[in-house]
């Protein structure tokens, strides 16, 4: 089993080296991750490196170590929580029972306590992960899957072969729900290459399964099935807008996964719909979104709707394999590979004993779905429109060799053009964030979940493109500009300190001190006296 990791945290330094060197780490299968002197310095770590335990002091500044652990119990629930303290506060925090802490240690430490504590979260840490692992229990799990009826009723609604006046007897046959008033559909894939080396691949998969059911079901009201080797989910929404929610949870639903049960999933998230006959065309979303992993990443969630906004998301554009996968090269393969598409289309299309009729429809069905496939993705086609009607009036007198050339010429002409859009999508709600920022960076409640509800996408999807962009998060972006106006205001006003704080944003005086001197080496203060001084 891997060394679990341990963030400890108090505003006391010397208590946690006495704590570092005291306990053999090592020996107890732990390693000591980092450490933070009060609770906003440590959130930020927890994001970072996610550690299984955290042990933390009570009263810290800034941010105390009860709403540290409600925090952490709240984005990061399988993280195990210890409280070390001073004995007036231990009746209050044993208080805490809502926050589930695993221990209260007393302070001072005493080694031999101590040990014995990690000694007994060892063996609770390796027995859940020894269930999550197991493989009588996936086995068991697998037989009592879903009932066959509800599952083929869900995969015939995805597939979009159930008439409208078929349902109310089948969710009154099959005692099911559809209460929406919103329906989104979600295709949870879980590598089958990337597998911890002594799981089956199969098992893995069930596990996932598993997971997902527990961690989203419930407050998705999410109907739970297999299909075609993924795991879907049919989740129902109250408004629209909690496809936002939605998309940030199931972010950290794949980061829990790859930590806990060494699964890569990835979770695509189709459009919203406020139909269940409409589900077929978010089911087409969710697995296309899927997709771009290969752009974005694997190991976390993707929205279709954030990934190409403009796009219309309709099934069924050719029903020809070899046209479907030239459309996906097209969006997510090298020039080479689009060339080699191209060609096995071609390829496919000239099989003997084929009538020139048959040929030239053939090959103005693709044209047409080209032309389509343009439209869709709000590409403009004017450089080939004309090549578009010569084409067609060109049909007998067009050699092989010179529709191949159209062909790739095409392809590549609209990969290039949805590579441009997508770049010019992210750099455009990246503008629009720093935008609100610089207008709004003295609202004490500007955060990351503010912006991301003014631009209407989810949190870890925002993310990941800003850091791409700007080469960093947003959080450190917003304290970057804050500090920046903090030290223009120090330089070129006379207004004390606190309300210096105020106009960029901090309530708290004390901690826009002690995060104005990590950016800038000095307290502000100091920062002013130094810079009027050099002035002078």
């Amino acid at each position: 089993m891997d060394k679990y990791s341990v963030l400890l945290v108090d505003d006391e330094e010397e208590v946690i080296h006495v704590i570092m060197r005291k306990i053999n780490w090592e020996g107890l299968g732990f390693s000591v991750a980092g450490h933070a002197n009060n609770g906003a310095k440590a959130l930020e770590m927890v994001e970072e490196f996610q550690p299984d335990v955290v042990m933390t002091d009570i009263r810290m500044p800034f941010m105390d170590g009860m709403e540290l652990s409600r925090r952490i119990k709240a984005e990061y629930p399988a993280t195990k929580i210890l409280f070390f303290t001073g004995f007036d506060e231990f009746e209050y925090a044993k208080g805490a029972v809502h926050l589930e802490v695993e221990e209260y240690i007393l302070k001072p430490v005493n080694s031999v306590e101590l040990t014995n504590v990690f000694t007994k979260l060892k063996i609770k840490l390796d027995q859940e992960i020894s269930d999550k692992r197991n493989v009588e229990i996936l086995q068991k799990y697998y037989m009592d899957s879903l009932p066959l009826l509800q599952a083929n009723f869900y995969t015939s609604l995805i597939e979009g072969s159930i008439l409208e006046e078929e349902i109310p007897g089948y969710l009154s046959d099959y005692q099911l729900s559809f209460s929406g008033p919103f329906f989104c559909c979600l295709v949870i894939h879980t590598s089958s290459s990337q597998v911890p080396a002594d799981m089956n691949p199969l098992l893995l998969a069930t596990s996932v399964h598993r997971q997902a059911k527990e961690r989203l079901e419930e407050k998705w009201r999410a109907k739970c099935f297999s299909y075609l080797g993924n795991t879907i989910m049919i989740s129902q929404l109250r408004t629209e807008n909690e496809v936002s929610e939605l998309t940030d949870e199931c972010d950290r639903f794949c980061k829990y996964a790859k930590s806990i049960i060494g699964a890569v999933v990835t979770i695509g998230i189709g459009p919203v719909c406020d139909s269940v006959l409409a589900l077929s065309q978010s089911f087409t979303g969710a697995r296309e979104a899927v997709s771009y992993r290969v752009i974005y990443g694997a190991a976390r969630a993707i929205n279709i709707q954030e990934v190409v906004p403009g796009e219309i998301l309709q099934p069924g554009l050719a029903n020809d394999a070899e046209i479907s996968n030239l459309f996906k090269t097209i969006r997510f393969g090298s020039e080479n590979e689009v060339v080699q598409a191209a060609d096995q289309y071609l390829k496919h299309t000239s099989y003997p004993n084929k009538s020139l009729q048959q040929h030239h429809v053939d090959m103005m069905e693709l044209v047409s779905t080209l032309y389509r496939f343009a439209l869709n993705n709000d590409i403009s086609v004017a450089d080939f429109s004309q090549d578009f009607r010569k084409l067609y009036s060109s049909l007998f007198d067009l050699e092989p060799a010179e529709f191949r050339k159209w062909l790739i010429d095409c392809s590549l002409f609209f990969r290039e053009k949805l590579i441009l859009a997508r770049n010019r999508s992210n750099r455009s709600f990246v503008a629009k964030a720093e935008e609100y920022v610089r207008h709004n960076y003295g609202d004490e409640d500007l955060s990351l979940d503010r912006v991301c509800e003014v631009l209407g996408v989810s949190n870890s999807y925002f993310s990941s493109v800003f850091k791409k962009e700007t080469g960093n998060s947003f959080i450190r972006f917003l304290t970057d500009y804050r500090m920046e106006q903090a030290s223009q205001q120090l330089i070129g006003t006379n207004e004390k300190s606190y309300i210096i704080a105020k106009n960029v944003g901090y309530t708290d005086p004390n901690y826009f001190s002690y995060v104005f001197k990590r950016k800038f080496g000095v307290s502000p203060s100091k920062y002013r006296r130094e810079h009027i001084v050099g002035e002078d």
